[in-house]
């Protein structure tokens, strides 16, 4: 049986987030470039779903993956 995934909460202190800024913010990757890159290349999930735009508009409770981390949008 697969194991879930440890999901870590990050609060945002507000109602919404783009995607780029919320992987930096959140610790998944440390430049915008690099954001860019493993959005483009299909690495990255919002809600177990493939997300290929760095400025999708995130929400609470929305959560975000890669490369094994995953991380849940807190207000």
């Amino acid at each position: 049986m697969a194991k879930a995934p440890r999901i870590t909460d990050v609060s945002i202190g507000s109602d919404g987030i783009r995607l780029g800024q919320f992987m930096k913010f959140a610790g998944l990757l440390d430049s915008g470039g690099d954001v860019k890159e493993a959005i483009i290349d299909g690495y990255v999930t919002v809600n177990g779903e493939v997300e290929r735009r760095r400025g999708r508009q995130l929400q609470v409770d929305d959560v975000v993956s890669h490369e094994g981390r995953t991380v849940r949008v807190r207000p």
